[in-house]
């Protein structure tokens, strides 16, 4: 686990504006500014937030499971259990990364909308974020 740990941690580091911060109960917190996009306990859980209308529609496509603490909330859990989860774990960070870009880069469009094509969401998942 911790291999698959590290590895979503060095991919989510590269990303542009993102820092990573001890979070407060184990693991790393990744931020853009203040503003977090998730976190990852040590473990292998991964928490994170959305809009309660996403995490509705990513738990509906078994993409993700409510929180496991906030499950009335907008965030969503998890589990990496093996390296097979490291993709939906980073394609899970991706999607919140370019939730909270959206309002920073609505003058570059096009690149936010190339960006969400590469994610392949569904038509339900897509018609939010239009």
């Amino acid at each position: 686990m911790p291999n698959s740990v590290d590895k979503i941690v060095q991919i989510v580091s590269e990303w542009n504006d993102v820092t990573i911060e001890p979070h407060r109960f184990g693991g790393r917190e990744f931020k853009i500014g203040n503003v977090e996009i998730g976190h990852i306990h040590n473990h292998g859980l991964v928490d994170v937030p959305f809009t309660r209308r996403i995490r509705e529609q990513l738990v509906a496509e078994n993409a993700a499971q409510v929180h496991h603490i906030l499950p009335e909330s907008g965030w969503i859990s998890f589990y990496v259990r093996s390296d097979k989860d490291v993709d939906q774990a980073v394609w899970l960070y991706r999607l919140s990364y370019l939730q909270k870009q959206r309002n920073r880069r609505r003058g570059d469009r096009a690149a936010f909308e190339r960006e969400l094509n590469d994610l392949a969401l569904s038509p339900d998942l897509r018609a939010i974020f239009a």
